[in-house]
């Protein structure tokens, strides 16, 4: 609880499992601010799933699907993120990617990373193992 402007308020403390960074929120503010629980077992398989499915359709167009990647990573919606790890993991291995479809690659593979190490009470490095594991099956 902290006082803010005479008014009592509860705050949730967040700690964020890179690096040591703790993040406060207002309790009523959780919604707004894109807080949510780890993917439980059957979210983690769904996970799976969608990195084991087959390929989708993209657009041709570089910056279009850059785009549509962007938008899906700053959702915060897991199984957004492993769409676009599988389709730029994917992409990587037929054709090759470019410098910022790259870095977006990287992102995109350690939030996906951290969420199952989360998800799974892992290391980090496990879980990326368990990601590589699902992608080349």
């Amino acid at each position: 609880m902290r006082t803010i402007r005479g008014e009592e308020k509860m705050y949730l403390k967040l700690k964020v499992a890179q690096g040591d960074l703790t993040i406060e929120v207002p309790a009523e503010n959780v919604d707004l601010v894109g807080v949510r629980d780890v993917v439980d077992k059957a979210g983690l398989e769904h996970v799976f799933d969608v990195l084991r499915a087959e390929f989708t359709e993209e657009p041709t167009n570089w910056s279009r699907r850059y785009k549509a990647n962007l938008e899906k990573l700053a959702s915060g919606d897991v199984i957004k993120v492993a769409e676009v790890v599988r389709d730029l993991w994917r992409r990587d291995h037929d054709r090759g990617l470019s410098a910022g479809e790259k870095r977006m690659l990287a992102k995109a593979r350690q939030i996906l990373i951290s969420e199952l190490a989360l998800a799974e009470k892992t290391d980090e490095e496990k879980a990326a193992t368990v990601l590589d594991e699902v992608l080349a099956s």
